[in-house]
């Protein structure tokens, strides 16, 4: 796999992915975060790994405390969509592993949900 483990689809992505270790993981899931926070906002970040981790919101709050997001910096937009300041979302990565026995399929899901995401980037 190339230094930046994409394939040519999301399945082949998936496979890819799961050969890496879970630092490797990490690290591309807090990347993955932060370009998508610049470029489409913290909001579809939020919703993206509520989606893919299946995260309620008190779920969310759970894990983003747990990985060493200070709790109450977790609020809400004018709209009502559950955010965290840009620069926190990287606690959701050690948070999800404290949290969820099957973090690594989570975190990976992330991933190839955001295949095309990648691909952009």
């Amino acid at each position: 796999m190339g230094a930046t483990g994409l394939a040519p689809n999301p399945t082949e992505y998936r496979e890819r992915l799961r050969q890496q270790t879970d630092e490797q993981l990490d690290a591309w899931v807090a990347e993955l975060m932060r370009d998508v926070a610049v470029r489409r906002g913290v909001v579809k970040v939020v919703a993206d790994l509520q989606r893919t981790a299946h995260l309620d919101e008190r779920a969310f709050r759970r894990v983003f405390a747990r990985g060493g997001g200070a709790p109450h910096v977790v609020g809400k937009d004018a709209q009502g969509h559950l955010v965290v300041p840009a620069i926190a979302l990287h606690f959701l990565v050690p948070g999800l592993r404290v949290e969820l026995p099957e973090a690594r399929e989570r975190l990976i899901a992330y991933l190839v949900s955001s295949f095309d995401e990648i691909v952009y980037v």
